[in-house]
């Protein structure tokens, strides 16, 4: 995590808890020559509405003008998360399992590094998944030091066209 990222979700989490809103994500990037800061919230529940994250915009948008925590310009976005939703947190990834996930790895496992199926289970040790490889359904233990990146997917594999 940067250190704007860091700081962005200090000032942002007083808000989300205020308005009863779970804080996601929080993203800081440059894309060509423009700094976006993109805040991501959603509730509880899941399915926040423009007007809850416009909320969440003017009340952080208000506290970044005033702290000004930030030395580059940059464009504030807030919004919802989407279908594809970042798994990052002990909690994130205790709601996901049953749901089909996307799990990127910093080394091969299987010779693999990408893997996209069900989550089984999650523990202190790491993850399992159900992945599809051809035809065959098969079971892989990801230990959890070893995911670099984990999001809710789309499971199109039982869908026809």
């Amino acid at each position: 995590m940067s250190k704007v990222t860091s700081i962005i979700e200090e000032l942002v989490t007083p808000i989300t808890t205020e308005l009863n809103l779970e804080l996601v994500d929080v993203e800081f990037v440059k894309e060509g020559r423009n700094w976006f800061l993109r805040v991501y919230v959603d509730t509880p529940e899941g399915g926040i509405d423009i007007d809850q994250c416009a909320q969440v915009s003017e009340r952080l948008s208000l506290i970044l003008d005033e702290k000004d925590p930030i030395e580059q310009n940059y464009y504030l976005e807030v919004s919802s998360p989407g279908a594809e939703r970042p798994i990052k947190k002990e909690t994130d990834f205790e709601k996901a399992v049953g749901k089909y996930i996307y799990v990127k790895t910093y080394e091969p496992i299987k010779d693999m590094k990408e893997f996209q199926g069900y989550l089984t289970a999650y523990n202190e040790e790491g993850l399992s998944m159900e992945i599809r490889i051809k035809t065959r359904k098969v079971n892989v233990q990801i230990e959890k030091e070893k995911v670099a990146q984990a999001r809710y997917a789309i499971d199109f594999s039982d869908k026809q066209i």
